[in-house]
């Protein structure tokens, strides 16, 4: 086998080129292997294997960095950069990231797993290299998705405007970008590559900046006719308009022929993209049919790519059906995604309502923005996003949501700790984001019928709201999650309701068995709705050790009734708080003012959270069922 034997770019480097399409089949089985067990990014890695073989056969890591934009098309990069032994261990706790990681290998420049970055952290590393006097390279991979973020147009225009060698890798698996130009494209792509023709127009450009009082006018003339035979003769000249030089496109699966490419393309003194055509999932039928469903998946059967599936209903599917409900009595509901409407849920929503149903692309802050101006004119946009993501927006909800009282109501999925994808998707931060933003109503729910209730509650209150649920199973549900809801006020779950079978029936003789179960001591656990289901665990342990625990949900995290809660905090021993958010910011450390009583504030540290199951993320961040469960014993 020849991928066990790879331990560093330089082997890769030392192989004949028969030997690249054998490690190719055997990075691809390695990879379906490993994330058919583990679950991961599935059809982006497997578009991406002959890309990696060849960038990683010129370019010399880590003395030129390669930058991954998300980084989650990574994995062969990690099996060539001496991590094919850890790989079994990719996104477990202990284990290597699904992305790139700095305290991971001395390969990976950033921690990335956001997308349209690449190119502004590679321009910066760049400039910071000329200025110190480094002569590697530096190359930005990104997909095509990526260019619908902002701030991969931004980092173009500028970095265009240089003449740094940044060499930005387009890799297009023809999914958001259409097909660009046929034979003429690749004739100029090749003349622009020759040391002839560089050599031509460096000279051409030096002598026009030589001439005197003449030397601006004759740069804008040569400038425009270059633009305006591109303009002529391509059909895309988005690139070249920005200053780069553009190459391609390339067949993305030839390796000798990229190889070829990216040594061409070391040799110009001005920035360039390399533009090459891959597909996703490649080599493996069902990802390459369904590669949306492949992208991010679960663990799953290599035999026909069937992913596991659990009965339980997901907060996610929970969401799905609300918004259907809702959408079918209401007109004038529409959803917006930024590029996830399978992840959100929304692809149901898409399928029924497709004249209403708005998928802008990898463009957070334009969907929110978009979002207000949907409102303005008079829809009710649900904007389904991931906690993670909606960070990259809090601008655009300050100013073009909240300050205008527009009615959109943000429905923020993975909330909370994110199984498998490490410090980069952790859905911590929303809460202490959004709570100090005016006009601004957060709803946690804790139930199926819960999340129901708050999105119908969102829809018909004309105001600007935001709904947070975690990745997990809904929890059973309870009667006290009904009705209508009062704002600012969360869900009172008594200790009866909670464990009926277990505590005994005040106006019937007590069995012997039950008779310990006559409580001396009370403890009120106050949570987010993300936590309802560790601490109604919580609560049954507590009534088996003799403890009368009731649950307080917080429903509304803003606004909050300071004044109910504390009027129902004060018939307590103790207090526990549960809240799946960080805990400078958040809720809890505000309602724990409030009361005068024994009280601990369970919540994420100052810290980012590693690869790990939810539970395991539970117990690292000490909010796990038996963290709350000793936590109110001690206090008691």
């Amino acid at each position: 086998m020849i991928l066990q034997n790879i331990h560093s770019p330089q082997d890769v480097k030392a192989l004949s080129k028969k030997q690249l399409p054998i490690l190719a089949q055997e990075i691809r089985k390695t990879i379906l292997e490993v994330v058919g067990k583990n679950g991961g990014h599935l059809a982006s890695n497997l578009g991406a294997v002959e890309l990696t073989i060849a960038l990683h056969r010129v370019f010399d890591s880590p003395h030129d960095a390669i930058i991954w934009d998300v980084s989650h098309q990574s994995y062969t990069h990690k099996l060539l950069t001496g991590r094919y032994d850890s790989f079994t261990s990719i996104r477990k706790k202990g284990g290597i990231s699904g992305f790139t990681r700095i305290a991971e290998s001395e390969h990976d420049f950033f921690d990335a797993g956001h997308a349209s970055t690449s190119i502004s952290s590679a321009y910066g590393l760049l400039s910071s290299w000329d200025i110190l006097g480094k002569s590697g390279k530096v190359v930005a991979v990104l997909g095509d998705g990526a260019l619908t973020g902002g701030l991969a147009f931004e980092a173009l225009s500028n970095a265009g405007q240089t003449n740094r060698n940044l060499i930005v890798i387009l890799n297009d698996n023809q999914m958001s970008i259409s097909k660009n130009t046929g034979a003429i494209s690749e004739y100029l792509s090749k003349i622009t590559m020759t040391k002839h023709y560089q050599r031509f127009r460096h000279f051409v450009d030096v002598v026009a900046k030589r001439v005197p009082i003449f030397s601006s006018l004759l740069e804008k003339i040569i400038f425009r006719l270059r633009r305006g035979l591109k303009g002529l003769l391509f059909s895309n000249n988005l690139f070249s308009d920005l200053g780069f030089d553009y190459v391609g496109p390339l067949d993305g699966h030839n390796i000798s022929g990229m190889e070829k490419v990216f040594r061409q393309v070391q040799h110009i003194p001005r920035p360039v993209v390399v533009h090459v055509i891959t597909k996703k999932g490649c080599g493996y039928s069902p990802a390459e049919n369904d590669p949306a469903t492949f992208h991010g998946i679960g663990p799953f059967s290599l035999s026909d790519g069937k992913v596991e599936r659990f009965n339980a209903l997901s907060y996610t599917e929970a969401f799905c059906n609300a918004l259907m409900e809702i959408a079918a009595k209401r007109s004038n509901v529409a959803a917006i995604t930024a590029a996830m409407a399978k992840g959100t849920g929304l692809s149901l929503f898409q399928h029924k309502y497709p004249e209403r149903f708005f998928d802008v692309g990898i463009a957070e802050e334009h969907a929110v923005t978009f979002a207000g101006g949907l409102a303005a004119g008079g829809l009710v946009p649900v904007v389904a996003i991931y906690s993670t993501f909606l960070q990259r927006s809090i601008d655009q909800i300050i100013h073009d949501v909240a300050l205008q009282k527009r009615h959109v109501v943000f429905c923020v999925d993975r909330a909370g700790a994110v199984p498998g994808d490490g410090e980069t998707h952790q859905g911590v931060f929303d809460i202490a984001l959004v709570r100090p933003i005016p006009n601004m109503t957060i709803l946690s729910p804790a139930t199926a019928k819960d999340l129901s209730l708050c999105l119908n509650w969102a829809v018909k209150n004309e105001r600007s709201s935001l709904i947070r649920y975690p990745k997990a199973s809904c929890p059973i549900e309870s009667a006290a999650f009904s009705g209508s809801i009062e704002e600012g006020r969360g869900v009172l779950i008594k200790a009866e309701d909670i464990a009926p079978s277990l505590i005994p029936d005040e106006n019937q003789a007590v069995p012997f068995e039950k008779q310990a179960l006559r409580f001396e001591r009370q403890a009120l656990l106050v949570c987010t709705g993300g936590m309802y289901g560790e601490v109604l665990s919580a609560a049954r342990n507590l009534i088996l050790k003799g403890v009368k625990a009731d649950i307080y949900t917080l429903r509304f995290i803003k606004p909050f009734d300071s004044e109910y809660f504390a009027t129902i905090a004060e018939h307590y021993d103790a207090v526990v708080f549960a809240e799946d958010g960080v805990r400078i910011g958040g809720v809890s450390e505000y309602a724990a003012t409030l009361i005068d009583k024994p009280k601990k504030i369970l919540a994420f540290g100052d810290e980012y959270m590693p690869s790990a199951t939810r539970e395991e993320l539970l117990e690292l961040a000490h909010i796990s069922t038996k963290d709350i469960t000793e936590a109110a014993l001690s206090l008691l």
